[in-house]
């Protein structure tokens, strides 16, 4: 069964809540909450829809909260919970409280039974939400059963030979061949950045090329490093290392390691593998002298630095320093992956001078279209999507201190966020324009804070769309089940703040809607590369990139998406 309620999960519940147990509209409102029904309400009569009625705000509820509508513990879902027992029958109660007793108390009269009920803990898909939701007749996926469960992510896991999966490009192939190449030499001459486009498969190619080299080292105990700025770029890199491990057919599995997230490795877990890790982990580690660590430095046959472009952060020269102490100066191989769209060479040629590395990328010199413009190349032949942007100018001006913006940093204040985000003719213009989307057409939406987004998705929902909002706070199942479906054309929309900038993979994306400004190009660029993997790599030919753009007074710094003049195969300023 699928954690993602279907149209007839929702339309049974529905049915359920309205026409059989006749909900109270008291309660509705209050599991929505009147202010942000208030303000739903007015934006529909902006956009010339009639305000919510009862049916269609639990429609939008069930949307919204999916398996999570009866989960819970604050006030407005407890109440729920509580009108529906009582619709049961005194025997259906007593059955119910015999099956899910309190642990301290002995009940023997119904009427004491219900609070009990109520206020018991909600462990998605466990006995008593299963219990609940079958009592009542509701379909299973409302008790979250078919969600997956934390504990599925094991710490290690064993990877054997199995899959195919596409050849290499010829320019991702000529790029390991150059990788290959590098990695036989002696000492720091080991080390390089390779540069692709985002979108171009670097990860592909980085993966290839050293578990290709590093077979023999795994069966003697060397560990490759794989270091990652989020969690979400370490599950994709297990995700490659695995598929990568399985097409090539070795006979012996290779083991790898999440070290990330709080994961801890044992010293009799240690065999040899990938350790794939969070900077933010490795450094934790060092300044608590870990002696697991120590072992896999003192055993590492090669590190790969992702997102490369972090590499200038303290934390790594930490730890590189920790790698000398422990293996002398002659390191093993180090390769940084970096995407540079839009920024300068000069970042580029820094990063490739820290590490006293070869620079890789593809080198296409019998192809004149890719000298002159290697972008249009990429484009041209189906490997990246063909970027179109508008702007919409909101019209809005907003006072903004210009000494709290870097340019090279995301640091637009949250109170200047929270006011854009709270802004109602803004959110009017913002939903105006998702409206006129394709049906049809994934769209990923960045909204200015996590309230913001989850308006917009309520919006969304209540316009008849297929909407979800992912945030830091969003438990890891409920990220995995919303990708899914996102993925799957389940969504209509994705709605997140503060992730899905890197290591989220939906290569059908084909709108990226940018509500929120910022300064920084890094975050931008990894931004639009959501949308940027072309038909030959599963992607798509076009993707459309949407930025709100308000007057930010006083900035005196350019907005990032003004930097990528000449990105674009198509620049337009929109109008709402």
């Amino acid at each position: 069964m699928n954690g993602f309620p279907s149209e007839n999960d929702i339309n049974e519940c529905l049915t359920l809540l309205i026409d059989r147990y006749k909900v109270p509209e008291k309660i509705i409102k209050n599991l929505f909450g009147k202010t942000n029904l208030t303000k739903l309400n007015y934006l529909l009569k902006s956009l010339g829809e009639s305000p919510m009625t009862t049916e269609a705000l639990v429609r939008m509820l069930i949307a919204e909260k999916g398996a999570y509508l009866f989960s819970g513990s604050d006030e407005a879902v407890r109440e729920l919970r509580k009108y529906l027992l009582r619709q049961l029958t005194t025997e259906e109660l007593v059955g119910l409280y015999e099956r899910n007793p309190s642990l301290n108390k002995v009940i023997t009269s119904p009427t004491y039974m219900l609070t009990p009920l109520v206020t018991k803990k909600w462990m998605m898909g466990g006995v008593w939400p299963r219990d609940f939701v079958q009592t009542l007749g509701f379909p299973m996926v409302f008790s979250g059963i078919s969600i997956p469960k934390q504990n599925a992510v094991d710490t290690v896991i064993d990877i054997e030979a199995r899959k195919a999966v596409p050849p290499l490009a010829d320019f991702q192939q000529a790029l390991k061949e150059e990788m290959l190449s590098v990695l036989s030499l002696e000492g720091e001459h080991t080390r390089c950045v390779v540069t692709l486009p985002t979108g171009g498969g670097k990860t592909r190619v980085a993966v290839e090329s050293f578990i290709e080299w590093m077979h023999a080292g795994f069966t003697q105990g060397k560990y490759l490093i794989w270091i990652a700025q989020s969690e979400e770029l370490c599950e994709q890199a297990i995700s490659c290392i695995a598929e990568m491990w399985q097409e090539k057919e070795y006979p012996e599995s290779l083991r790898l390691y999440r070290y990330f997230g709080g994961k801890e490795i044992t010293e009799d877990q240690l065999v040899g593998g990938a350790v794939i890790a969070s900077i933010q982990q490795l450094y934790a580690r060092i300044k608590k002298g870990d002696q697991i660590l120590d072992k896999i430095l003192h055993k590492c046959g090669a590190m790969i630095i992702d997102e490369a472009h972090h590499a200038v952060a303290p934390m790594y020269n930490q730890l590189l320093e920790r790698a000398e102490e422990i293996c002398g100066p002659d390191l093993f191989p180090i390769c940084g992956l970096t995407a540079t769209p839009g920024r300068n060479d000069g970042e580029t040629t820094k990063l490739v001078d820290k590490f006293q590395a070869y620079l890789l990328q593809p080198r296409i010199t019998d192809d004149p279209s890719y000298v002159s413009n290697p972008l249009s190349y990429f484009r041209n032949k189906g490997y990246l999507a063909k970027p179109r942007h508008i702007v919409y100018d909101s019209g809005r001006a907003f006072e903004v201190d210009e000494q709290n913006v870097q340019v090279d940093e995301d640091r637009i204040t949250a109170e200047l966020l929270h006011v854009l985000a709270e802004d109602e003719y803004r959110n009017y213009q913002i939903v105006k324009r998702l409206k006129e989307i394709p049906e049809g057409a994934r769209t990923l939406v960045y909204a200015c804070t996590v309230e913001h987004a989850e308006f917009l998705s309520s919006t969304m929902n209540a316009l008849g769309y297929r909407a979800a909002t992912i945030s830091s706070n969003t438990p890891k199942a409920t990220r995995r089940m919303y990708i899914d479906a996102f993925q799957k054309g389940k969504l209509n929309f994705l709605f997140n703040y503060g992730v899905l900038t890197t290591g989220f993979d939906a290569p059908q994306t084909e709108y990226i809607v940018i509500c929120r400004p910022t300064t920084s190009v890094i975050l931008y660029e990894q931004i639009v590369g959501r949308g940027l993997r072309g038909p030959r790599f599963g992607g798509t030919e076009y993707c459309t990139i949407i930025d709100f753009a308000d007057n930010l007074l006083r900035l005196g710094k350019p907005l990032a998406y003004a930097r990528f003049s000449g990105f674009w195969v198509q620049e337009e300023v929109g109008t709402i």
